[in-house]
């Protein structure tokens, strides 16, 4: 679905990572591969260090710190935020939603609009789509859309597929009411039928969390995980993506009238280096466009990639001149999208650990 927003502008993007770090080598002997294995890898997989949550915290909990340090910077008044969209696949509650947690710990007024969304490595654009629309709103000017996901406490331990690159974020990003010269252009698309690519089995109403789904089981390819934990079909999703997103991003640079060239960087959803490279191929980009690198230092943190990648390879004066933007985000659900944005002056683009 093609979407046009001829109001709106990203006026800033603050990151939160766990200060935990994980690296590869301290942890590749549970998952039993050779040392050629490791080698081969940390060289095309990128598996070297990932960032990640102390078993007790929770998505809320770096959400919360993320908004406070804005708050003591001065960046950020919460009394003008008039809507938050928060998009996590690992919520506090089943019930209430995150959102509602977060709204309770801060200073933010009553008189405000707060929506949960379940999405994951499109999550990002997904939360954008939502915070453009709102602010057709006459009462609404400045929309928090905030992704977070803690997906490490939802890995097996032996699971050699998933966990070595798997890490925790959350990102802040400010989306205010402006008239723009240039439209936002947006394209999502959706196939349920690929539903179980990406998935953890138990825990919702299909599949209540029991002594049963904590048992551990081993498949075909050595990977060792229980019903409670994340199960990744790895060549289904590798299929999918480079089926898919090429064309995406092909069709979206059509309906915004923008060629390759006229596209400063092309901020793609971090899954690992290895298929960013064959994505950055296959639409003929260079891969200097693309920045690549983000899991290599803190792990794939599923919809916060995307900021995660803005707010660790820019500062907001490298958008003193206003630069264009190709946002995409592919994985969970089966779902992909695309955003076509030009970003000038944000207030911040920063990063913090807690």
């Amino acid at each position: 679905m093609i979407m046009k927003f001829p109001r709106g502008k990203i006026s800033g993007v603050h990151l939160v990572i766990p200060k935990n770090e994980v690296r590869f080598d301290s942890e590749v002997d549970q998952y039993n591969f050779t040392n050629a294995q490791s080698k081969k890898l940390k060289l095309v997989m990128g598996y070297d260090r990932r960032r990640v949550v102390a078993s007790d915290t929770s998505s809320s909990d770096l959400v919360i710190a993320g908004f406070k340090s804005l708050i003591d910077a001065k960046e950020l008044d919460l009394s003008s935020v008039d809507a938050m969209v928060l998009i996590t696949q690992t919520p506090d509650y089943l019930m209430p939603g995150t959102s509602f947690v977060v709204h309770g710990a801060l200073p933010f007024k009553k008189d405000m609009v707060c929506i949960d969304i379940n999405q994951g490595c499109s999550g990002f654009i997904s939360g954008m789509t939502t915070a453009l629309s709102l602010l057709w709103q006459e009462n609404i000017n400045r929309v928090a859309v905030v992704n977070v996901d803690v997906l490490s406490r939802l890995v097996g331990a032996g699971d050699r597929n998933s966990r070595p690159i798997i890490g925790d974020a959350a990102s802040i990003t400010i989306v205010d009411d402006s008239v723009n010269s240039n439209d936002i252009t947006a394209l999502n698309y959706i196939d349920g039928s690929g539903w179980d690519a990406l998935m953890i089995p138990a825990g919702g109403m299909k599949i209540r969390p029991s002594s049963e789904t904590k048992k551990l089981t081993q498949d075909q390819n050595g990977n060792v995980r229980c019903l409670d934990d994340l199960v990744m079909k790895g060549d289904a999703v590798f299929n999918f993506v480079l089926r898919e997103v090429p064309a995406l991003v092909e069709e979206i640079l059509s309906e915004a009238k923008v060629m390759k060239d006229d596209v400063d960087f092309f901020i793609f959803h971090q899954p690992n280096p290895f298929m960013l490279k064959k994505l950055a191929n296959k639409l003929e980009i260079p891969i200097e466009k693309m920045p690549h690198k983000l899991v290599s230092h803190y792990g794939n943190s599923s919809g916060v990639t995307i900021p995660a990648v803005l707010c660790t390879n820019f500062e907001k004066n490298d958008f003193v001149k206003p630069k264009k933007l190709c946002f995409a985000g592919f994985g969970v659900g089966l779902s992909w999208g695309s955003l076509v944005i030009d970003i000038e002056n944000p207030m911040f683009m920063s990063v913090m650990e807690f």
